[in-house]
């Protein structure tokens, strides 16, 4: 049985120009994503990817991704990562790092600097952008608690 010949030029590799991304994604005070690889860009099913900027001095408040996984890659800046059940963890990344974010895991994130912007590449598992807010005390100094950085739960 003779398959139908694929279309490459439509079917194949999908570039997304730099000024191509889509800046109609949840926003969050203090950070700005950009959505690159998303169903209706490039036709994924079982990715999303796309950018971040978080200011100086800004950090999220504790939250998980569900079942999602979640790569980071710095581009510029300084991150640092807090996780665990009472985000009792702490890490940095500079530029060149990557972190991986496991499904479920309790987590915060920010910039470690208070005069430059951190930049990332962020690669998630799903097209959902799937956040739920925590009710974690974050050891960090910064802004009071209750302001989180992160959209209402979505799931």
């Amino acid at each position: 049985m003779a398959s139908s010949p694929t279309d490459w030029r439509t079917s194949g590799i999908r570039v997304i120009r730099a000024g191509q991304l889509d800046k109609n994604t949840p926003q969050t005070p203090g950070m700005t994503r950009a959505a690159a690889i998303t169903a209706a860009a490039a036709g994924a099913q079982k990715l999303w990817a796309g950018t971040v900027v978080v200011e100086p001095n800004v950090r999220t408040g504790a939250h998980h991704h569900g079942e999602l996984e979640t790569v980071l890659y710095i581009v510029s800046g300084r991150a640092r990562f807090r996780w665990g059940e009472r985000l009792e963890f702490a890490e940095e990344a500079g530029p060149g790092d990557f972190i991986y974010v496991p499904p479920f895991v309790p987590h915060q994130e920010m910039n470690a600097r208070r005069d430059v912007p951190v930049e990332a590449v962020v690669v998630r598992s799903g097209q959902d952008p799937i956040v739920i807010n925590l009710d974690i005390e974050s050891p960090e100094p910064g802004p009071d608690a209750a302001e989180s950085f992160h959209p209402p739960d979505r799931e």
